[in-house]
């Protein structure tokens, strides 16, 4: 449990980077979002998700 809330703080601080330190790179990402076929942001999506994974079965090699 506790290493789910590390992950999800984590995340937290990342996401709120973001809003804090560049907006307006948010609102072109946006824009750049609404602009892009769905099946390119569904592929991206996936590859953030497998990236993910990897990164999850890093730290637990490593030894979280």
């Amino acid at each position: 449990m506790t290493l789910l809330l590390l992950a999800l703080g984590l995340v937290m601080i990342l996401e709120g980077l973001v809003y804090a330190l560049a907006p307006s790179l948010l609102e072109r990402m946006l824009e750049l979002l609404r602009t892009m076929p769905e099946q390119a942001i569904r592929q991206i999506g996936a590859l953030v998700v497998v990236g993910g994974l990897v990164l999850v079965w890093l730290a637990f090699q490593i030894g979280v």
